[in-house]
């Protein structure tokens, strides 16, 4: 971090050297070359580095806007943005276009304008010739693995850039009107899921589709949306596998008590330690997902991160972060889900609960100030259950999470971690996420399932030894 004498307010940074508006070049070169920004809290004085590029993102103006923070850039930095800028109008490097193509290539990429330029019938149409692409494929008795490679991850891309582009338009009409023109939009999304999953569960350890997924990153929210899509079908294609032998279960059932008693103990206090077992984790047991469910649960995994703005990061640890606007992101997704679309409740519960954390006051979540309530006005209301399958125990405060939601928490924090555009940290090795995890949010803190993240820590391993 830069010492306070070495660096320069931002809006003096910026400013072109008449002092008459701001210096376009200057702007463009930092976005270019994703130049942080020292950020300091002007009531505790603690000051981080953050991303111009995500700052930008969400608000093109940031840093002349009132607030609890001032924004600085280092004098080096300065010094690098005014011999570039020479550089640059050298050879007439700088041009209008070029900028507006930066100011709109920060959250979503650069493919966000032509899809939010669509009209829902072309944007229905888009997922239509999806699935049928998808579908062809399936049909095919020797797959050609590079072509599903690229199929499935060109169709999740796509669908999860116009689910979020039709939302956004969505959200400026009544909730009646939202629901009737999205209608079709959310038939064709689901139709085209269920071709994705067909084709992906035939395949859950295609180390070429994670190769694929990695060279295809950059950095954008969608990206991250699809991996996490794609990763986590695969990964309930492998629960689904693991759960059918009575054999894998038998093994959880004797290793138990030395193995996750403790734990899920201190998750359930008012249970008598001898009586926590599987049942008391998985309520009804651990079972298989049937396919209406693991069809809803796959459309709650492409839209999780729906409403989400581009200043919102991905969890790194225990990093700092703006609380705040994390939290706004899983209110306004939910919302829009259940307000301007008919996507199935599941989807919907997904997206709001699946930064739960069981409870830890490091997490958050939509339905949290609904338990609250329901405790109050339900004394003697207990949740005597960790995971249901089924929503009606979540929301008759019964059992603490929503299985999904649990699963969804763990893919999403072992993607942020192992991402290979991270812009604080280096990206991590599959192991040292693993690790990582284990230590920080379940040794140290109790956030994350820990039976499901072992069972997700095989299915990790597992897909290694394929490469």
């Amino acid at each position: 971090m830069p010492e306070k004498e070495s660096i320069i307010p931002l809006s003096a940074a910026l400013l072109l050297p008449d002092g008459k508006g701001l210096n376009r070049a200057y702007i463009d070169i930092i976005l270019q070359d994703d130049i942080p920004v020292v950020c300091v809290n002007r009531n505790t004085q603690k000051n981080r580095l953050m991303s111009f590029k995500i700052l930008y993102g969400n608000n093109n103006n940031f840093w002349q806007q009132e607030g609890n923070w001032d924004y600085y850039l280092a004098d080096e930095e300065l010094e690098k943005l005014k011999e570039k800028t020479t550089v640059k109008e050298e050879t007439s490097w700088y041009d209008t276009s070029y900028a507006e193509e930066l100011e709109v290539d920060v959250g979503y990429g650069s493919d966000y304008n032509t899809y939010a330029e669509m009209p829902i019938a072309k944007k229905v149409e888009c997922l239509n010739n999806d699935r049928q692409r998808l579908n062809e494929l399936i049909a095919l008795k020797n797959k050609d693995i590079a072509v599903v490679t690229e199929a499935l991850v060109d169709t999740t891309k796509e669908a999860a850039l116009i689910n979020q582009t039709a939302l956004e338009d969505a959200i400026r009409l009544t909730d009646d009107e939202a629901k009737k023109i999205t209608q079709t939009l959310v038939d064709s999304t689901n139709e085209m899921i269920k071709s994705s999953a067909q084709l992906m569960a035939a395949d859950i350890f295609n180390d070429e589709l994670m190769a694929t997924l990695i060279e295809k990153s950059n950095g954008t929210i969608v990206q991250h949306m699809t991996r996490v899509y794609l990763n986590g079908i695969a990964f309930l294609s492998y629960y689904n596998n693991l759960v059918s032998t009575s054999s894998a279960i038998q093994r959880l059932r004797v290793s138990f008590a030395e193995k996750y008693r403790k734990f899920y103990h201190s998750l359930l206090r008012h249970i008598d330690p001898d009586d926590i077992n599987l049942e008391r984790v998985f309520m009804g047991g651990m079972r298989k997902i049937p396919a209406d469910l693991y069809f809803k649960w796959a459309v709650g995994f492409l839209i999780h991160d729906i409403g989400k703005a581009s200043a919102v990061e991905y969890h790194e640890g225990e990093s700092a972060y703006d609380r705040n606007i994390v939290i706004e992101h899983v209110k306004m997704g939910y919302k829009s889900i259940t307000t301007k679309t008919n996507y199935p409740i599941e989807a919907s519960l997904i997206t709001g609960y699946h930064h739960e954390y069981y409870g830890n006051s490091a997490g958050y979540g939509y339905f949290r100030a609904y338990l609250q309530q329901y405790k109050k006005a339900n004394p003697d209301a207990k949740q005597d259950y960790c995971i249901a399958y089924d929503i009606e125990p979540m929301m008759n405060y019964q059992a603490l999470a929503y299985f999904p939601a649990k699963v969804l928490e763990i893919i999403d924090i072992y993607d942020s971690v192992t991402d290979p555009n991270r812009i604080y940290r280096k990206a991590m090795t599959p192991e040292e996420a693993l690790a990582m995890m284990r230590e920080d949010f379940i040794v140290k803190h109790k956030k994350i399932d820990a039976i499901l993240f072992d069972i997700f820590s095989a299915f990790i391993r597992e897909r290694e030894k394929q490469k």
